[in-house]
């Protein structure tokens, strides 16, 4: 699944994501945040030669709770996930190289 550039009506549950199979990007944010709105770029260029990699965009924000399962505390924080176990975040990136580097462990 390539780049999703907006985020679910509804997010998944905390236990729906942890039986996820194959590689996922678990994206937190808002629509209205400049940060989150400055990484698309980097995220879009990171997942376009990636099909095979789920991304996931959950808005996010106070009593939400899989944001909170995540200890998510800034905007945008990215979740690189293998079978629904975390294997690399990036914070606020800044760059194509962060991304790609959190990248590589999820195509073992």
């Amino acid at each position: 699944m390539p780049y999703a550039a907006t985020h679910l009506q509804t997010p998944p549950e905390r236990a729906e994501v942890d039986q996820l199979t194959g590689a996922t990007v678990l994206e937190f944010g808002t629509p209205w945040c400049g940060h989150c709105q400055r990484a698309q770029v980097l995220i879009e260029q990171a997942l376009q030669d990636r099909p095979q990699v789920q991304h996931i965009k959950v808005e996010d924000g106070p009593g939400r709770p899989l944001g909170r399962s995540y200890r998510v505390k800034l905007w945008p924080t990215l979740v690189f996930l293998r079978d629904g176990q975390e294997m690399a975040r990036v914070v606020r990136p800044q760059t194509a190289q962060e991304l790609q580097d959190a990248l590589a462990p999820l195509a073992g």
